[in-house]
């Protein structure tokens, strides 16, 4: 509870294009309230409305009118006033930005989204499958979710105790894209957020001297050299559900996963 109550609250000053996604507008007028007085916001106003922008939409109303703030106020803006100096007090219409197409994913708000946000997402863009993305869009929603894909026959993807079953099962969220006969399958689930592996050497060192021995080390271990694999097209008349593809999480080992995740390349 303790900890609870010790949650930080963003202000202005502490507010990245990163976490400005988890305020809404009432929070942006509450953080400009008494900020004209601090010094290091009236030097740094223009970077904080840049931060503020790119997660709201802003308009400045020039007039008092009660018809035009309505008029804002009917399209889902809250409309408030902020001091961006001493002398000077304008009226700011915002909206937070929607999330709407693939093109609206960033970085900065991919982790401010559920998966089922994601694959309303999705659905409202595919066509093509996941194939159909951009490597930079795939990038950024990897980034934030596991994400893996199979596709089957429309009479075996809700197959009892099949791969379908067991991703619904284990919380992820399902997106199924028709093609023709088969249906491909996309399953997202947020990633759980990791730090980066650190190796501590051990000495008898201060502990100011342990804390600069930390090092980042990165895991290529398990990482194949690009020569070591060598894959063979099959020709497109012997696609069958025995060699079509799958991209999925391996690992579970399950005869009937595997036989339901065979790799194609047939339609490649």
């Amino acid at each position: 509870m303790e900890k609870q109550a010790e949650k930080k609250v963003i202000t202005l000053k502490t507010l990245t294009k990163s976490n400005v996604w988890d305020v809404q507008e009432n929070d942006i007028f509450r953080m400009w309230e008494g900020a004209d007085k601090d010094p290091d916001v009236k030097d740094n106003v223009r970077r904080f409305v840049d931060i503020i922008r790119s997660a709201f939409m802003i308009e400045e109303v020039n007039t008092d009118s009660p018809l035009v703030v309505t008029k804002y106020e009917k399209q889902g803006y809250k409309v408030g006033q902020v001091k961006l100096d001493e002398n000077k007090h304008i009226t700011w219409a915002i909206k937070k930005r929607p999330i709407m197409r693939v093109t609206d994913l960033t970085y900065e708000n991919i982790r401010h989204i559920s998966a089922a946000k994601l694959i309303e997402v999705l659905d409202r863009n595919f066509g093509g499958g996941w194939d159909s993305l951009s490597q930079s869009i795939k990038d950024i929603i990897e980034s934030g979710f596991d994400i893996s894909t199979t596709t089957l026959p429309k009479d075996r993807l809700h197959k009892k105790g099949g791969l379908y079953e067991k991703k619904v099962e284990d919380g992820f969220e399902v997106l199924e894209v028709a093609k023709g006969s088969w249906v491909e399958a996309i399953f997202a689930k947020v990633k759980p957020e990791a730090e980066k592996p650190r190796m501590k050497f051990a000495s008898a060192m201060s502990d100011d001297e342990d804390e600069d021995a930390d090092v980042e080390i990165e895991d290529n271990y398990n990482k194949p050299d690009e020569d070591d694999v060598e894959i063979e097209d099959p020709d497109d008349d012997d696609i069958n559900e025995d060699n079509y593809s799958t991209m999925m999480d391996l690992g579970s080992g399950d005869p009937d996963e595997e036989a339901e995740g065979l790799a194609d390349y047939g339609e490649e």
